[in-house]
């Protein structure tokens, strides 16, 4: 079972574990309660490449994403898909990649999320639950959203995924079971969509923080070479195929409150991209588009993190005072 180092866990926060139905494997669960210790409950799923270790609770000098939702009054949960983080490895990434097909796709991944919801509800007093997602996690969090909407209170989606038409005489992507990650790749994407000319949206040295702790995330990280962590490859190749024609869920079925917030520099969520996402979820009550200056898809840690942060609390917390 993987670990994090004890210098880097927060001492405030609980930890719990999941069993995903049928697979005798179990999810990592972080939770960070408000002042008072009550709160609007709020389960944050992460995107393709890294856990909830190095995204809601990464701390920066001012503190994490999570401590600003913990102040707005909202009670945070936070999962590791398996895969990732400090859930269980799937038996297969001891296997070569190429020895079976993608791993973590969308239908498997909302039945994490809904094992992970089931066990907040429980701990909650039955309580609707919100979801704050980053990237591919809007995927899984909107099919199951769709499927199960009494478990569902509203959603924010950070920079989403959305469908784009698919281009011409090119076969539907796939690819292998994982692959590893460097972290000179994680840093090529906080440079890749800024302006030329523009100022840098996170300062090296913070990045180095991150980059360690983010090769911490997988025990065998610094034996590789390059040194990288490995992840499932599912999220990646779901990505690409909502690119061509394939999103895995219906955003008409979605029937919570919806709030898309994203950068105006991300490449992988842009105005096109939001523009029919918004459109698509017609069976939302409350639907808003938030665009933030200077941010690319991974804003959450950028320089103006501030800004997304309170953008996010306010829907969760507020409803539609945003």
């Amino acid at each position: 079972m993987p670990t994090e180092p004890a210098e880097r866990m927060d001492p405030r926060e609980e930890h719990h574990r999941v069993t995903v139905p049928g697979t005798g494997l179990s999810l990592f669960l972080r939770r960070l309660t408000p002042p008072g210790g009550r709160g609007r409950p709020v389960l944050y799923v992460h995107g393709a490449t890294f856990p909830s270790a190095l995204s809601v609770a990464h701390r920066f000098p001012e503190g994490s994403w999570r401590d600003a939702l913990c102040l707005a009054g909202l009670d945070v949960w936070a999962l590791d898909f398996l895969g990732f983080g400090l859930s269980d490895r799937y038996p297969a990434m001891a296997e070569p990649a190429e020895a079976g097909g993608p791993l973590l796709l969308a239908a498997e991944a909302a039945g994490q999320v809904e094992a992970a919801l089931r066990h907040i509800r429980a701990a909650t007093g039955g309580r609707r639950i919100s979801l704050l997602t980053h990237s591919w996690g809007s995927l899984p969090a909107c099919l199951l959203a769709g499927r199960q909407p009494d478990l569902i209170d509203r959603l924010v989606l950070f920079g989403p995924i959305a469908r784009r038409d698919p281009p011409r005489g090119l076969p539907r992507p796939d690819g292998p079971a994982w692959r590893v990650i460097t972290a000179r790749a994680q840093w090529d994407r906080f440079v890749e969509d800024v302006p030329a000319g523009a100022p840098p949206v996170l300062a090296r040295p913070e990045f180095e923080d991150w980059a360690e702790r983010y090769l911490d995330s997988d025990p065998d990280s610094r034996v590789r070479e390059p040194q990288g962590v490995k992840v499932p490859s599912g999220p990646f190749i779901e990505i690409l195929r909502a690119w061509h024609g394939d999103l895995p869920y219906d955003p008409a079925l979605v029937r919570a409150p919806v709030c898309i917030v994203r950068g105006a520099w991300d490449g992988l969520a842009t105005d096109a991209d939001a523009r029919w996402l918004f459109d698509a979820f017609t069976g939302s009550p409350d639907q808003h588009d938030i665009k933030i200056g200077r941010g690319t898809h991974l804003m959450h840690l950028e320089a103006r993190r501030g800004a997304r942060w309170r953008a996010s609390a306010a829907f969760l917390s507020e409803g539609a005072s945003v």
